[in-house]
This record gives C-alpha cells, sequence and structure tokens, in this order.
C-alpha cells in the first residue's frame, strides 16, 4: 500500500516544521508549498530536508495551487500559511486580508476542482474570540475580532464551514490559542524574552525592552498542537475544534521561568518597558476550553508551560553560542 500524502502550505514556519516531522514519522510522504524558491535554505525544515518535496507556490496564485493539488495529489492539506504576527497585521491590513482571508477561499477553490477528497485543516486563531466578555472560551463562543488578523482569520474560518456545508468537503478549522517553541520568529514576545535571557546569560547583552508584562495569554507547545491538527483529518466528519491549556500566564510569569533558569533571581534590572510595544487593544484574558478536542479526538497538551520556556531559553542559549 503507498503511504498517504499531506501536502502543507507555511511548511518552513514553526507549525509546518512540527507538522512536517509529525507525518514523516507516521509513514506519510510529505510535501510543501513555498513562496520562495524551494532551494532556498529553510533553516526550520534542515534536518529533514532531505525528506520532504517542496513546490514553489502562493495563495493568491490559484493556479499555482491547482498545479500543486494535481502534482502531489495530496490526501491530506494543511493550510498553514497566513501573516501570523498580529501588531504587523495593523501596518500591512490590506495584505493581511489578501493572504489569510482571500487565501484561504483561493485554497479551498483548488480543492474543489481539483479533488473535492482531499481533507483540509485550515489554522484559524483564538483572535476569533477578540475583545470577548466570555472566559474560557468555546467553540461556542461568540466571535469578537478586534485586529486586522483577527478578522481576516475570521473570514477564512466561515469559508471553511459554508464550502463544508456547500460542497460536503471534509474541512475542519482548529481555533487554536497561542503555542511558542524554539522554532518562534524572534518578533513574538516569547523568543524576544528567552532570546534576551540567552543573551544575558552570555554577556551579550544586558537589557530587554518589552511592552504591557501584564499582558496574559494561554500558551501551548507547538509540537503538541500540530498532533491535534492530524487528529482532526482522521475523523470520520469534519469539525471546528479549540485547542489551548486551558492556563493562562503573564508576560512576568515567562521572565520568572526565564531568568532563574540562567541563575537570575531578580530580572527587573534587566527589564524596561516602551509604549511602543504596547497594544492599542490588548485582550485580557484569551482562555480557551479545549473539552471537545479532548473528548472527541483524544488531544490533550503534553508540554507544561515551564518545560515550554527552558526549553526556548536552552535552544537559544545553544543557538547564540554557535553564532547563530
Amino acid at each position: 500500500m503507498s503511504p498517504r500524502r499531506a501536502l502543507i502550505t507555511g511548511i518552513s514556519g514553526q507549525d509546518g516544521s512540527y507538522l512536517a516531522e509529525l507525518l514523516l514519522a507516521k509513514g506519510y510522504e510529505v510535501w510543501g508549498i513555498v513562496r520562495r524558491s524551494p532551494s532556498t535554505r529553510f533553516a526550520n525544515l534542515e534536518p529533514i530536508r532531505g525528506e520532504v518535496e517542496l513546490l514553489q507556490g502562493d495563495l493568491l496564485d490559484q493556479l499555482t495551487l491547482v498545479d500543486a493539488l494535481t502534482q502531489c495529489r495530496p490526501h491530506e492539506l494543511y493550510n498553514l500559511a497566513a501573516t501570523s504576527f498580529v501588531p504587523a497585521s495593523w501596518r500591512q491590513p490590506v495584505m493581511t486580508a489578501q493572504f489569510t482571508a482571500v487565501g484561504v477561499t483561493s485554497m479551498l477553490e483548488a480543492i474543489r476542482l481539483v479533488d473535492p477528497g482531499v481533507r483540509l485543516y485550515q489554522a484559524s486563531s483564538s483572535e476569533l474570540f477578540g475583545a470577548t466578555e466570555e472566559s474560557p472560551q468555546s467553540e461556542r463562543t461568540p466571535f469578537k475580532p478586534h485586529t486586522p488578523y483577527g478578522v481576516a482569520k475570521l473570514y477564512g474560518h466561515f469559508m471553511i464551514a459554508s464550502y463544508r456545508e456547500r460542497y460536503g468537503l471534509h474541512a475542519s478549522s482548529g481555533i487554536v490559542y497561542n503555542h511558542e517553541s524554539p522554532r518562534r520568529p524572534p518578533e513574538f514576545v516569547t523568543r524576544k524574552v528567552t532570546r534576551a535571557a540567552a543573551a544575558i546569560k552570555l554577556g551579550l547583552e544586558d537589557t530587554l525592552v518589552l511592552g504591557d508584562l501584564r499582558a496574559t495569554r494561554d500558551w501551548g507547545f507547538a509540537g503538541d498542537y500540530v498532533e491535534a491538527m492530524w487528529r482532526m483529518l482522521q475523523q470520520d466528519h469534519a469539525d471546528d475544534y479549540v485547542i489551548a491549556t486551558g492556563k493562562t500566564h503573564s508576560v512576568r510569569d515567562f521572565l520568572d521561568i526565564a531568568f532563574e533558569h540562567i541563575g537570575i533571581d531578580d530580572w527587573s534590572r534587566h527589564v524596561k518597558q516602551d509604549a511602543r510595544f504596547m497594544r492599542p487593544a490588548e485582550v485580557d484574558v484569551l482562555i480557551g476550553d479545549a473539552s471537545k478536542a479532548r473528548e472527541q479526538l483524544g488531544w490533550k497538551p503534553t508540554v507544561t508551560f515551564p518545560e515550554r520556556v527552558t526549553m526556548m531559553v536552552d535552544a537559544d542559549i545553544a543557538a547564540q553560542r554557535a553564532g547563530w
């Protein structure tokens, strides 16, 4: 029997690379769509570069998506490509809408035209809930996005549901809460903290500049969350699921663990706050209720919050020692 084939958009990112590794371990043939040349060096894919096939494509160029589907003929497609840094969506709201919203429609249309039997996973986001007054949030919580990123993600989320109902596609959305790892891009606050802690430990830096230290998030581990994505596409029927830990932590909590790990009990002399990094509309409490995923998918997070933080600090120490 030939192996199952999976196609991943955004394969070179944090989630895409973890998912590719997971699928390879399960015996899949893994393909990925990248916007740059397939010969480009993608750091997150270095350990598995010889085991995956990369195709050049663009969510806004439906012909390239059709070509990729025709060439790969996947059983499963994971759409992880998007503009994922929320503050940047305020600077580039039109581009965010194009890739994060319209791009989902292009993908759905490509599947409908080439092979409606392809099972699709769409990466939705807790930013759909935005300024909600309900906590914790579940699949039944009303959506109230208040950033261009959240609004664009909501468009894609609704298009998934529309195509599922109209055409019978096996299309599921994961309403995924913040999830971190050593592969998180450096502009995110979690990597800012762990990279700075590593640099301070090595004597390369002395100061870390952040925004609101009271901001809280339901932070999980990316490696856990890609397992939930895969499990969604193994179900008989497509559906939407909240993927979260159900626990919140503040930026202060992140700082406490990161700096304690490098032997500094009082991080306040190293950390400064700057209003430039404050969100104009900060979300106070986003905490997910993943009961449905636990009950129907048999999924639960396995890596604890302290383990996630120290894992990231150790990885950044190793990277900076190596001169990366």
